[in-house]
């Protein structure tokens, strides 16, 4: 037994997770590593070749990877629990006119508690993962904060993580940067990670097309939701789309769709399968509801606002905002600056500098301006800040 401990890494055959159990192998870590195969391509009924983090080349690299430095690796099938959990909630939330993030909910809800459960089983100590992110502990919490190479920050996903799974997690690429990582693994020999391409697709939806994923995965449904009507903000019927599942906050192409003007998904009523068409303006708010909170850096902030940099999705670079905290589960956001295409479904997550505060699912967004004796008047339809 290591003296520094046995650590459970998980490894998707990417060049991140590899170098992650490599530098920690080099370290004295005792470690195991471990390739979740979460989706079978086969039944997905896509186009695109299997590729990605489930497919049998890469679960082969990551094998060859633990073969070379001499310690053992796993394959955990969690392909049940991943298609009830995060595909359904996947597929019913387009059906409910949101917009999921599955990424971040496969990693909070499925595969930490995956590793944790099968760490427990192999007497490893730690998990740990290739994520550009680091971990403290700090007044009894564990607080995660950004990773030094700002392009590759992935601190967003990881919001949900508990804290008693923070308590055994390590990562070790977050005080390294994308480039120090591919010249590491071209020393070590390495040189076939750094040429494999990197994913960035939903592992189940390899082709991209979740419109044709939500048509396999629901029968019927195109014929159910076809010929609603694409309204205005004011009501006017403009034309006829194709299913409210089909569109997203913020969308543009795609629309089939000429007003003179550029037009955009501002709103989803799924009730009426009506989809609301407005300018890039009327895609402005400036404050929203998140709930489903999972707060990481303190531990309560009820009757403590906050000022933070709240980020509405992964590739946002955040966004000045007050946060307060209303309830167990909800935080009410007022942005100092109109932020576009606010999606609910979306995950929102919270910094102060780099230490994230928490995250939760964004509910829904509003327009919010302070009248002349200062007091905010909220109004979803304000005009938008001057």
């Amino acid at each position: 037994m290591s003296k520094k401990g046995r650590v459970l890494v998980a490894m998707s055959g990417g060049i991140d997770s590899s170098l992650a159990a490599v530098l920690l192998h080099e370290q004295g870590y005792e470690v195991v590593g471990i390739t979740m195969k979460t989706w079978d391509y086969a039944s997905s009924g896509g186009s695109k070749k299997e590729t990605g983090c489930c497919s049998l080349d890469s679960i082969n690299d990551a094998r060859n990877i633990a073969v070379d430095l001499g310690f053992p690796h796993l394959i955990l099938d969690i392909r049940n629990e991943f298609g009830d959990y995060v595909i359904d909630h996947f597929t019913n939330e387009y059906l409910d006119g949101r917009t999921p993030n599955p990424c971040v909910l496969c990693n909070t809800h499925i595969k930490w508690d995956a590793l944790l459960r099968r760490a427990d089983k192999l007497d490893c100590e730690y998990i740990a993962t290739g994520h550009y992110a680091n971990i403290r502990e700090e007044n009894g919490r564990y607080v995660i904060s950004k990773g030094i190479d700002e392009g590759k920050d992935q601190s967003y996903a990881l919001w949900g993580v508990s804290q008693q799974s923070l308590s055994r997690t390590i990562l070790p690429l977050g005080q390294l940067y994308k480039s120090q990582i591919r010249e590491m693994a071209i020393e070590r020999g390495f040189v076939e990670l750094v040429n494999k391409s990197e994913s960035y697709e939903i592992c189940f939806v390899p082709d991209n097309d979740y419109r044709g994923f939500l048509k396999r995965r629901v029968p019927e449904l195109e014929e159910k939701v076809d010929g609603g009507d694409f309204i205005l903000e004011d009501g006017t019927v403009v034309g006829k789309h194709k299913g409210y599942p089909f569109y997203t906050i913020g969308q543009r192409k795609g629309l089939g769709i000429a007003l003179g003007y550029p037009v955009y998904v501002t709103g989803i009523d799924k009730n009426n399968n009506r989809v609301v068409l407005g300018t890039v303006k009327d895609l402005e708010k400036n404050g929203m509801i998140v709930n489903q909170l999972t707060l990481q850096k303190y531990a309560d902030m009820k009757g403590k606002p906050l000022e933070t940099i709240t980020k509405v999705r992964y590739n946002h670079e955040g966004a000045p905002a007050r946060i307060e905290q209303v309830s167990d589960h909800e935080i009410k956001v007022w942005f100092h600056e109109e932020v576009s295409a606010i999606a609910p479904g979306q995950a929102a997550v919270f910094y102060e500098g780099d230490d994230m505060i928490g995250g939760g699912w964004i509910k829904s967004s509003f327009k919010w301006q302070e009248n002349e004796e200062g007091i905010i008047v909220e109004n979803s339809a304000l005009p938008s800040l001057k």
